[in-house]
């Protein structure tokens, strides 16, 4: 299923993709894509239902956040080799774990607004990982089975805030709009192999990235049981499990940030594609 939540900010409903594409409300079915909606038994609710009997809605309206109530916004970093390598940082011996703040989410095709004194705001294509029940302390072997869908986010980051500005990366990562997600939940089921997705970003029609979720140093089954060693995971969590090389940050001879104007595309294969502009705070 691909489950997404339309309509203005704040007032989104749910909603879930016909075999034809179209848009179709399960408003008063399931009162959000959160909690208890993405468990194991919320899905298989779902996934009874024929979406053709289910009231169609605009092709155009707006795209929230795919996930609602967000509990926790947990990213990994350095997760791809090579875009350690660009940012001139050892592959990390264990994750790499940050929090994003939870008032960073948008909508996929939202704007994302420079913050005031950014002289270095930077994008990152992830693969999101979107928790289906409670995980705490459990094995590898168990982890898969806590996943309930993934999706596409960018990462907006903000390279001075994080890197120069004194204490953790997590004031370069939580400026408002930094965090896109979407724009479809895909639920697991649909997902043959998540660790053999192509991934993309273009800035202005240049692609800067292009590659693919098989070159994560820590697949998603070793995150998902990693990550429950320190903190317990609960459905509508997400983790955004790094970025493939071709940030702004690395780029060579001179590094290229957002200066606002731009028009970002990103997207990860079955998973939907976004688009950003990019303004000012």
């Amino acid at each position: 299923m691909k489950l997404l939540r339309v309509g203005q900010p704040g007032a989104e409903v749910p909603a879930i993709l016909d075999a034809a594409g179209r848009i179709r409300s399960l408003q008063g079915i399931v009162p959000d894509i959160a909690g208890q909606t993405l468990t194991p038994e919320g899905l298989d609710r779902l996934r009874a239902i024929d979406p053709n009997t289910l009231p169609e809605l605009p092709a155009d309206a707006r795209i929230g956040p795919c996930v609602g109530q967000v509990g926790k916004f947990v990213c990994i970093g350095l997760n791809y080799a090579d875009h350690a390598a660009e940012s001139n940082l050892p592959v990390p011996k264990e994750p790499v774990i940050f929090l994003k703040a939870n008032s960073a989410i948008v909508g996929p095709n939202d704007d994302v607004l420079i913050p005031r004194n950014s002289q270095k705001t930077d994008w990152e294509v992830e693969l999101g990982v979107i928790i289906g029940k409670p995980a705490s302390y459990v094995s590898e072997a168990e982890a898969m089975d806590h996943v309930a869908g993934y999706c596409v986010i960018n990462d907006v980051s903000e390279r001075e805030f994080q890197i120069e500005r004194g204490g953790t990366w997590d004031k370069g990562k939580g400026c408002d709009t930094f965090g896109p997600i979407g724009p479809w939940l895909v639920t697991a089921d649909e997902v043959a192999d998540p660790q053999n997705l192509s991934m993309w970003l273009d800035v202005d029609g240049h692609r800067y990235q292009n590659g693919s979720t098989k070159t994560m140093v820590f697949g998603v089954r070793h995150l998902v049981h990693y990550v429950s060693q320190f903190m317990t995971l609960h459905p509508g969590d997400v983790i955004s499990t790094g970025t493939p090389p071709g940030v702004g940050m690395g780029v060579k001879p001179a590094p290229v940030y957002l200066k606002g104007g731009e028009v970002m595309r990103l997207g990860i294969e079955g998973l939907g594609e976004q688009r950003q502009k990019v303004g000012h705070a």
